[in-house]
């Protein structure tokens, strides 16, 4: 796959069935529905460092299940939106669930398979025992902040565009020593560099953003997994920045993924 570059002024929007009702719905809409930025540019990183952190995405792949915790914090001018996310994830079948809880306390669950996201009760209108079904790769932002939760397969893909990256030494992170490396990633390389669905997701965020590289943090533990992912994306013209961090743990505990059936997911249109 080629992914080019080009410098846009993007609103995240849609039709109504699809990203636009499913932004219209959500309670940050009017946040989500106006991010904009800068066009950017990268080239292959060089050096140890951005070799460990792309190293750590197909260790990641490896390593089978682990559990998860997401923040994703928005700041616009004074005003500051957090909203907070715990599961677990299956790397090798790229599968997993999420219960994001919004600022107002309201929990969304959430269903990740491969091009496809599942929320369940989020969108005016629909029943609180369906189901909304979402093409990520449809997604002007190919999901990286939409759903409220960057989920950590993304997170990681993401990383397999590092264009510069330097490591900072040893930090403690809940307790642990970790391996801290700090840099730059670009979405356009990373969608050269994945495959499958992750690449078409990854491509729908380059036509979506028109600044490309994203700073991250990421923390490695002694075998070279990724413990810890943060993301700072930044929308300039609107003067809004997303900081999307991802924790995992607890790597081989058991996790099941449940996807909703035909007869659970809504087929109105989300308002």
């Amino acid at each position: 796959m080629t992914v080019r570059r080009r410098e846009r002024r993007n609103v995240i929007a849609g039709s109504a069935g699809g990203c636009g009702g499913l932004l219209a719905a959500l309670s940050l809409a009017t946040v989500l529905t106006a991010l904009t930025g800068c066009s950017g540019t990268g080239a292959a990183a060089e050096g140890d460092a951005g070799e460990a952190v792309r190293r750590a995405v197909d260790l990641l792949a490896e390593s089978g299940t682990s559990r998860a915790r997401t923040a994703m914090e928005m700041a616009s001018g004074g005003t500051r939106i957090t909203l907070r996310g715990r599961g677990g994830f299956d790397y090798r079948e790229r599968t997993g669930e999420l219960r994001v809880t919004l600022p107002d306390g309201k929990p969304v669950t959430e269903v990740f398979v491969p091009g496809r996201l599942y929320m369940k009760n989020r969108g005016a209108g629909v029943p609180p025992d369906k189901w909304v079904r979402i093409d990520v790769t449809a997604l002007p932002d190919g999901n990286l902040v939409t759903g409220g939760a960057t989920d950590p397969l993304a997170a990681a893909e993401l990383l397999r565009g590092v264009v510069s990256a330097d490591e900072l030494g040893e930090a403690r992170v809940r307790g642990e020593t970790l391996r801290h490396f700090r840099g730059v990633t670009d979405i356009a390389e990373a969608a050269e560099a994945a495959s499958g669905r992750a690449a078409e997701q990854l491509a729908a965020a380059v036509e979506g953003f028109a600044e490309t590289e994203v700073p991250f943090d990421a923390y490695l533990d002694d075998q070279g997994l990724l413990r810890e992912i943060t993301h700072r994306f930044s929308f300039g013209e609107r003067g809004i920045d997303v900081t999307s961090t991802v924790q995992l743990f607890d790597f081989g505990a058991p996790v099941e993924v449940v996807l909703p059936g035909a007869d659970d997911v809504y087929a109105g249109t989300v308002a």
